[in-house]
């Protein structure tokens, strides 16, 4: 059964949640993911890692720097880390796929302060028939999950603007993700977008609500009642 009382984290832990199955696990069922996407600061990792769901954390399929393909912010040499063209979805849903058929996949282990990729690891969700993905791209590979046959859900939090812009800054000035400044300005531009933002979610296929309305969600996925997304609007 989904946990939803269990206690707040904000880094969910890799490794094998074979553990984890709501139904008997003499019966095994196909394995479908629930996207979890918002902006930047929403609350997406302490719901994933508040859900008891094993986790797939997409922001470790980031580009690194250096990568010419790298977009820039209009009128800035700043790179546009919100930009889905500074994340590669191809090897994401790749990732996603795998873990859907075989339970256990090889990831990128992304370092965000030095934009690199410093490693890789395995993620094992065993026979778990529910997995989250989560991260700020995740609508954007909604209509491809769903295509393939793995969506159990696409989830949009969304909060107030002011909120997710101090939770978003405490947290990278906390973690040292990048220089003051930067972070100040990004955060800034994100305050003022947030609501195009939730709104670009959506028109992929994603469903935009607060924590309750989401761990609601997990917990009808979890029971097997997949929704899936709606038809995106863009591809």
């Amino acid at each position: 059964m989904l946990n939803t009382n269990g206690p707040r984290e904000e880094s969910p832990t890799r490794g094998n949640a074979s553990h984890w199955c709501p139904v008997s696990c003499s019966s095994p069922l196909p394995t479908r993911v629930v996207l979890l996407t918002g902006p930047s600061g929403s609350g997406k990792s302490s719901l994933a890692a508040r859900s008891g769901l094993p986790v797939l954390r997409l922001d470790d399929f980031y580009k690194e720097a250096g990568d010419p393909t790298l977009p820039l912010v209009e009128g800035s040499s700043d790179i546009d880390w919100d930009s889905p063209l500074s994340w590669d979805a191809d090897t994401a849903v790749r990732a996603v796929a795998e873990l859907c058929r075989t339970g256990r996949t090889e990831v990128p282990v992304y370092d965000i302060a030095t934009s690199s990729r410093t490693g890789s690891e395995t993620l094992d969700i065993s026979r778990t028939p529910l997995f989250i993905a989560e991260g700020i791209f995740a609508a954007d590979i909604a209509a491809r999950c769903q295509e393939l046959g793995l969506l159990g859900d696409a989830i949009c939090l969304r909060g107030r603007p002011s909120t997710t812009f101090r939770r978003r800054l405490l947290r990278d000035l906390r973690e040292g993700r990048k220089s003051v400044l930067f972070l100040i300005r990004r955060g800034w531009r994100l305050m003022r977008a947030e609501r195009a933002i939730v709104a670009r979610h959506v028109a992929l296929g994603a469903h935009a609500c607060a924590r309750d309305e989401a761990l609601g969600r997990l917990a009808a996925a979890a029971a097997g009642r997949h929704r899936g997304a709606r038809t995106a609007a863009t591809a």
